[in-house]
């Protein structure tokens, strides 16, 4: 039967119509992670220092986590793990890119992957995608080369992704990102809020799925001049964060949160956008004269095996459906973000389901109980930051470190000793044996790879460190 005009029109019309409601049901997706963001860099998180209105005001709308973990103590891993929702363990990510070697130290790390994350692996860009999300991917990559860049792992639109962990500098020009164009002076937390903005005020007929991953606050340790004159003078000595300019650098970040808080106001798009604000690791607590920053109660910071490497803050907001102003003492991981976005997005399970994280809509919507008891790490390697190849298992009030090279495990009840002063290992052997013995089932059940020993071993040189390119350079001048 031939259909005339009107009838055809009548039938794109309708065709049409069943493709904008199935997207309209879907919530935009904004998911801002932090560099070195420490858990107690936040004022709602208990900083007397720093200053984050924007970001606290976003904590009032949602629901903050005190509880909330990266997946690692440093970034490539955590990064990894919430594009995929796979532990390190299991995607063989366990250290940044492209890692440290500690050639003289008493283990030797295991063969991991260095240098990218591999194609093979479904990110979150690639899961949403046949739901009808547009993808957009700003920022430290951190996860590989150009040709596994985010462009290559399912994101439609990117700006400012770098191989490298830093930018190298906050201020224009930014050499290690040719396409994020700017003037002389521009700041880099400024200048990717932008273009955020503007990909904001594009028209779309399609939900988005925005991954603004800031470098601030890390290293280089540089804020806006005006910035670091108004720390200083605000700086007083019961303050435990004494860095100016590391102030400065989380003030700016609170200002560009909340300018994109304000377009999505001004957009008409708060209601319908589900925000997620992360960090990647714990702060930063080794860096910089005065002392980048300081995560006290938490013992230590990024690069080592306590909870001030791991605990991190998260606060997610969706308004009309999660609660505002709740806080949970729930613990979740980065892990959870990738299955907790499926779902909320409708997209279907895959086949082969070795996801490690749990969804967290039920906790979110209904504040239902998550089904999971325990939460896992694994380090096998030094880190310059105090770390030596451990595995952590959190359970209940629990928390054991076994370390790798033979030093005794510890555990810690952190609902009591939140800084992790009383090691309990020796008067509580039974539940310490129980925790040892299920973190080691779960390495074995995620293909985690282990240190061996040494045979280069030299107690006088274990300090000595090259990044592993430098080191591979090295060994290559070195061999006869």
């Amino acid at each position: 039967m031939l259909l005339n005009t009107k009838q055809l029109v009548g039938i794109l019309a309708a065709l049409l119509l069943l493709h904008d409601s199935s997207y309209a049901a879907k919530p935009n997706i904004l998911l801002i992670l932090t560099d070195d963001l420490g858990w107690r860099d936040l004022s709602c998180y208990g900083s007397d220092f720093y200053e984050t209105p924007n970001i606290d005001r976003l904590a009032k709308q949602g629901i903050r986590f005190t509880d909330a973990y990266a997946a690692a103590t440093v970034c490539s891993p955590t990064r990894a793990a919430i594009l995929t929702g796979k532990s390190p363990a299991r995607l063989h990510i366990t250290d940044f890119l492209s890692g440290l070697e500690f050639p003289y130290a008493a283990l030797k790390p295991p063969s991991w992957q260095r240098d990218y994350l591999p194609h093979g692996e479904v990110t979150m860009a690639e899961m949403l995608k046949p739901g009808g999300y547009e993808s957009y991917y700003f920022g430290k990559w951190h996860l590989g080369g150009k040709e596994h860049f985010p462009a290559s792992q399912g994101f439609d639109h990117t700006l400012a992704a770098t191989q490298a962990g830093w930018p190298g500098t906050y201020f224009y020009p930014w050499p290690m990102m040719q396409d994020l164009k700017g003037k002389k002076g521009d700041y880099l937390t400024d200048r990717l809020t932008d273009e955020v903005i503007k990909s904001l005020e594009e028209s779309r007929d399609r939900p988005f799925f925005t991954f603004l991953s800031y470098f601030t606050p890390h290293r280089p340790t540089q804020a806006k001049e005006e910035h670091i004159r108004e720390f200083e003078s605000k700086l007083k000595p019961h303050h435990l964060q004494r860095n100016p300019i590391n102030a400065g650098m989380i003030h700016s970040l609170d200002e560009n949160v909340g300018r994109i808080m304000q377009a999505l106001e001004r957009l008409r798009l708060v209601k319908n956008t589900v925000v997620i604000f992360a960090s990647d690791n714990g702060g930063n607590h080794y860096a910089d004269q005065p002392q980048k920053t300081n995560n006290s109660p938490l013992r230590d910071g990024k690069g080592s095996a306590y909870e001030g490497a791991y605990r991190v803050p998260l606060i997610i907001r969706w308004p009309g459906r999660i609660s505002a102003g709740i806080e949970t003492s729930v613990p979740v991981t980065s892990v959870d973000l990738f299955p907790t976005l499926r779902s909320l997005a409708g997209q279907k399970k895959q086949a082969a389901n070795d996801l490690d994280g749990v969804d967290l809509l039920p906790l979110l919507l209904k504040n239902q109980p998550l089904q999971r008891e325990s939460l896992f790490w694994h380090y096998p390697h030094y880190h310059h930051g105090g770390a030596s190849p451990h595995g952590v298992i959190r359970k209940g009030p629990y928390r054991l470190i076994e370390h790798f090279d033979g030093t005794p495990a510890e555990l810690y009840n952190i609902e009591n000793d939140i800084g992790e002063t009383v090691n309990l290992v020796n008067s509580l052997p039974e539940k310490a044996s129980e925790l040892l013995n299920e973190l080691r089932m779960w390495r074995q059940s995620v293909g985690a790879q282990m240190p061996t020993i040494n045979s280069e071993y030299d107690a006088n040189r274990v300090h000595e460190a090259f990044f592993f390119h430098e080191w591979k350079e090295r060994m290559r001048k070195e061999s006869p």
